[in-house]
């Protein structure tokens, strides 16, 4: 069941639904989502010595990004074309019988800004900062700012808690993000 905008406030505020810092609940809650802010940690694929990401040989894949850190409110211009992991200001905790879901928002979908490639479930147990695939679709550069509500989240309810939430998993690979993470694929090839 995906919670309404009553359960999102009153998971919030019971604590069973962590989000940190406290959301504006006049500004950020919807019928049913919660909109998230664009952090200031970015990666950028840097021009690289690699002509191709090698899957089964294990690119490391951290080595061909660059971390630029904008400051509050501070510009950070997405090129046509571009491909650029970012954060949400946000720090989330989910509990293990929620599971969070991420969405772009209209508005910017409409000038071609794409937030997520594919990576938008949020397992129970999960706990970081959100991490979105952004790629500027349009043909003009878009200008986003650090602290603009970017993604909305969505909260659903499981019939039962996880037996295995996120945090207990062995291989979670992206718990505790604080910063723009690169694909950690190259831990689980063989």
């Amino acid at each position: 069941m995906i919670l309404s905008d009553v359960d999102i406030k009153k998971y919030i505020e019971k604590g069973t639904i962590k989000i940190d810092p406290y959301p504006n609940f006049e500004e950020q809650l919807g019928p049913c989502s919660l909109d998230l802010h664009l952090g200031n940690s970015f990666k950028i694929f840097k021009v690289s010595r690699y002509a191709f990401i090698d899957l089964k040989n294990k690119t490391d894949v951290e080595k061909m990004m660059e971390e630029i850190v904008v400051k509050d409110e501070a510009p950070f211009i997405i090129q046509p074309r571009d491909f650029v992991i970012a954060i949400t200001r946000e720090e989330i905790l989910l509990p293990d019988n929620i599971m969070g879901r991420l969405d772009g928002r209209s508005s910017l979908a409409r000038l071609g800004l794409v937030i997520h490639v594919t990576a938008a479930r949020f397992d129970p147990g999960w706990k970081g900062k959100a991490i979105m695939e952004l790629g500027n679709l349009g043909t003009v550069p878009i200008v986003l700012y650090s602290g603009m509500r970017i993604c909305s989240m969505t909260f659903e309810t499981l019939v039962a808690p996880a037996e295995t939430p996120y945090l207990q998993q062995k291989d979670h690979k992206y718990a505790g993000q604080d910063s723009a993470t690169a694909s950690k694929i190259n831990e689980e090839t063989k």
